[in-house]
């Protein structure tokens, strides 16, 4: 992780390990022993011409950027091995079948933590996903939404979103709302005309950023009220769970 976010975070390799006298040297018998491996699985949720096209737009992949990051903490944090990751476009788990074939089938059990970030109109989706997956039994460790994308009427009448407003569920909560003052661009016109989800309540850490809408990584990257980015909130998440006894 760069700059003052990697600071903060030691690296999972650098724990104390105590040692345990496993068999007596004399004993020479080989022995089986049950080791239990801690895994996480990452989501990441692209929204309109992100992961696929969109009406002759894209791919662009904007939250495949944001994957780059999480993996390059990862792998300076010493854990990339413990993550299962996957980047999905926001309509490929809407019905049973989909998600079973691109979701569930990704995670090892319903222990396991489940980290869901999502933009634009993924975060939309990925904001219902969380409650349909904790609805199974499933286990949300996190929620990301970056500048989730879904409340006009038009959007949803050419893309395969829920209608309803998302109710997350999950055990802690990140929302990032893009508000870009000046240098506007497409894609918050973009956004403007698929309406920008104004939650008024429920994030446990959220803020609005001076940033465009399509820069899913930069607002990934951003502090938030609190101090802390998203980015820096997702690695001490998982490190905080990897190192639990």
């Amino acid at each position: 992780m760069a700059g003052e976010n990697a600071a903060s975070l030691e690296p999972l390799a650098k724990r104390d390990a105590g040692s345990v006298e496993l068999t007596k040297p004399e004993d020479k018998c080989a022995k089986i022993i049950a080791i239990s491996m801690k895994k996480v699985f990452i989501l990441f949720v692209g929204g309109a011409g992100d992961q696929e096209s969109y009406y002759l737009s894209g791919p662009n992949w904007n939250v495949s950027h944001v994957r780059t990051k999480v993996e390059a903490d990862a792998a300076a944090l010493c854990y990339l091995s413990k993550c299962n990751m996957k980047a999905l476009a926001y309509n490929k788990f809407l019905t049973d079948e989909d998600l079973a074939k691109n979701v569930l089938v990704e995670v090892p059990d319903k222990s396991t933590p489940v980290y869901i970030i999502g933009h634009s109109l993924g975060g939309w989706n990925g904001a219902h996903l969380s409650s349909v997956l904790i609805d199974k039994g499933y286990k949300v460790k996190m929620l990301i939404t970056i500048d989730p994308v879904g409340q006009g009427k038009i959007v949803y009448g050419i893309s395969t979103i829920y209608r309803r407003k998302p109710e997350p569920k999950a055990e802690f909560w990140v929302n990032i709302r893009a508000d870009k003052i000046k240098n506007r661009d497409i894609s918050d016109t973009v956004a403007d005309f698929g309406e920008q989800w104004e939650i008024t309540s429920g994030p446990d850490v959220s803020g609005r950023v001076d940033v465009n809408h399509a820069d899913a990584d930069i607002m990934f990257d951003k502090k938030l009220d609190g101090g802390k980015s998203a980015r820096q909130l997702l690695a001490d998440s998982i490190l905080g769970y990897l190192r639990e006894k």
